[in-house]
């Protein structure tokens, strides 16, 4: 939750340095330029923040899911990114500050008895449905989400990512195990940058050494990758 809370705050930073012509560009996820990204970071938090309106996207969402024939993520994301069409970057930025600090303090407070519970929707990860546990989605999977999408605003408006070892190395380093955990293999591991390190398991494995942020966009699908770096890990 330090991690969730840091993480909002660095995502309204990066997007409230942005000039007025970045929000027009385009990013990695095809149907969004950076405008309607950062909309659907804000939907995405504001969903988290409160029961009410948690509850009222995910009744939406599911209906036109259901009507459309799509992924439930896919109508809830569209949703997101819908309804905020009319809001200015200006109010944008103010509201991933406003909904982050509610989201992260609403996440915090989520019981052990809930987190135990299946979020009651299977995810597909390379074309294998999973069941995930509510505390994978709110501990882990949102904090990834966010971070991703920071990633993919930088790289979309030629800026600089913050990073630092305490909070994005500790997001990779999490990253990392997952996906050594997902192959199974004997590996060995190297990521370059500011928030690199080394990781192994086993002997006589794949050799691997690529940027961290990088290799995080790799296994999230924004890059195409062979051998152990074609497993992929949600974000």
């Amino acid at each position: 939750m330090v991690l969730a809370a840091e993480e909002y705050r660095r995502f309204a930073d990066a997007v409230g340095g942005l000039a007025p012509e970045a929000w027009t560009r385009p990013t990695a996820c095809p149907a969004w330029d950076v405008r309607q990204m950062t909309a659907h970071v804000v939907g995405m938090a504001e969903m988290m923040a409160g029961i009410r309106e948690g509850r009222r996207q995910q009744r939406i969402a599911g209906t036109e899911a259901a009507a459309q024939g799509i992924a439930f993520i896919d109508a809830l994301t569209a949703l997101q990114v819908r309804e905020r069409s009319g809001h200015s970057p200006e109010r944008l930025v103010a509201d991933a500050r406003r909904a982050g600090r509610r989201a992260a303090r609403a996440r915090r407070m989520a019981p052990s008895f809930l987190r135990r519970r299946d979020i009651g929707m299977p995810q597909v990860v390379q074309g294998v449905e999973e069941s995930w546990a509510l505390g994978y989605m709110v501990d882990v999977i949102l904090t990834r989400d966010t971070w991703m999408h920071r990633s993919d605003i930088a790289l979309a408006t030629d800026t600089e990512m913050r990073l630092t070892a305490e909070h994005d190395g500790r997001i990779i380093a999490d990253v990392v195990a997952e996906w050594a955990q997902r192959h199974g293999a004997p590996y060995r591991l190297t990521l370059t940058g500011p928030v690199g390190g080394t990781w192994s398991h086993g002997t006589g494995g794949e050799e691997i050494e690529l940027d961290a942020v990088q290799f995080c966009r790799v296994l999230s699908g924004r890059g195409s990758g062979s051998g152990l770096l074609a497993t992929e890990v949600p974000f």
